[in-house]
């Protein structure tokens, strides 16, 4: 099985400033992965090898820009997560032929098999194919992912990151930035962070900062003023997670946290 990148260069929060898309070939058969947009590359690669099925981690826009484009210039049988069909074809322009879950294989070689893997994403899903999972925005080689409210979900995504972790795949083709070959040290450095920033939130709560905006001037040690929507909806996921697991109590309405 042979998977092929092209990064992509689109409007993204991402610091690359580009999305990898990615070609999974196999015995006659091939997959398109996250079709950001069209470029002269993508196009090329696209005519060469052909597409028989296309799909996306999940439906964030900077991962679905082209995926009606490549559907309708290829006839390739579109997937999408089940269940979520209506917000597929809201997001990507077009409507799926068929849908996959946890456990499903899209027919490609000897197969190329759906993991669950939603937390960055309700929808969110890693392809394995062969020794390589394409993990989308589940992991990069530095930096962070955000988990951000109302969509992220701090659980799911550190469930998500210990379960590729058993796994222990040779690579990790992420959708933002270089390949992954360290992949267990990648997923735990990753898990150390989210810890290390629910303590910094958690701390700011007991503290008495009672406000996700508080919070966030409270937890972070570095100028977030760039970023600071993403760092705020980072900051409410984290005390929503907090809060399920009975350490806060949140009012979600009100935007109001205290000490349980």
């Amino acid at each position: 099985m042979h998977v092929t990148r092209v990064s992509v260069p689109v409007a993204t929060r991402a610091p690359t400033g580009a999305t990898n898309a990615y070609l999974v070939a196999d015995d006659g058969d091939s997959l398109l992965v996250d079709p950001a947009a069209r470029t002269d590359d993508l196009d090329d690669l696209v005519a060469r090898e052909g597409v028989d099925h296309l799909a996306v981690t999940h439906t964030h826009a900077d991962h679905v820009g082209a995926v009606a484009a490549y559907a309708r210039e290829t006839d390739a049988t579109v997937w999408c997560r089940r269940g979520r069909e209506r917000a597929f074809a809201a997001a990507a322009g077009v409507e799926p032929d068929r849908t996959f879950a946890e456990g499903s294989t899209v027919p490609v070689g000897a197969g190329v098999n759906v993991l669950d893997t939603p937390g960055h994403a309700r929808d969110h899903v890693s392809f394995v194919a062969g020794d390589d999972v394409l993990c989308g925005d589940l992991a990069v080689a530095e930096g962070s992912v955000v988990v951000g409210a109302p969509e992220g979900d701090v659980r799911a995504y550190l469930v998500a990151l210990r379960r590729l972790h058993a796994r222990g795949p040779e690579r990790l083709l992420p959708g933002h930035g270089p390949e992954i070959t360290d992949t267990r040290a990648t997923l735990a450095r990753l898990v150390a962070h989210r810890n290390d920033r629910e303590r910094a939130v958690l701390d700011a709560v007991l503290a008495g900062n009672a406000t996700p905006d508080a919070v966030t001037d409270a937890a972070y040690d570095k100028d977030v003023s760039a970023v600071r929507d993403l760092a705020r909806a980072t900051v409410v996921a984290h005390i929503e997670k907090l809060a399920a697991e009975r350490r806060v109590r949140w009012d979600p309405e009100a935007e109001r946290v205290e000490p349980r």
